[in-house]
Order: C-alpha cells, then structure tokens, then sequence
C-alpha cells in the first residue's frame, strides 16, 4: 500500500479520514440513495466500483482533469466559466 499524503497547505483537497473528498463522494451518493430507497445492500457495492473506477481514471490524468472534462461536457452553470469561448475571433462588432 502506498503511504498517504497529509494535506500540510490551505489549497490541498478535503480530506476524509485517509481519502480525498472526491474519493468518498459516490460512495456517499451510493449509500444516500441506497437508504432512500431501501436497497443500501444494493447500491454501497456500486458505489465501492464507482470510487475504484474514478480514482483509476483521477490517477492516470493530470491535476484537474475531472473539471475540465465536466466543463466542456456542459454540466458547469454558466456562472462558474472565467473564460471566453476560444472558438470565437471576434467578441467586438
């Protein structure tokens, strides 16, 4: 097993006991629905395959990748993008 880094600066990710809030995040999600629904026994084992899935594809990529990638897809309101669409030449008549 590889040794877990401990956040030391204000900008590192949250951290759940030894994992990164991202790491954690479905299966929360898997076990919110899963008690709503009466089929936690169900929905916790897709969760665990979900986390196992996302850090797979979180560790071959760089820092932000996930972002990135929900931000082209369009699931980003439109608050949130700082930038202008770089397919456009001219933003002035």
């Amino acid at each position: 097993m590889k040794p877990v880094q401990i956040p030391r600066r204000v900008d590192d990710p949250i951290h759940v006991l030894l994992w990164s809030l991202d790491e954690v995040a479905p299966i929360f999600i898997a076990l919110f629905f899963g008690v709503l629904l009466g089929k936690a026994h169900y929905l916790i084992p897709i969760g665990l395959i979900g986390a196992q899935v996302y850090r797979r594809v979180r560790e071959g990529n760089p820092d932000g990748f996930m972002y990135h990638a929900i931000y082209w897809v369009g699931l980003t309101p439109q608050l949130c993008r700082s930038f202008r669409n770089p397919f456009v030449r001219r933003y002035f008549p």
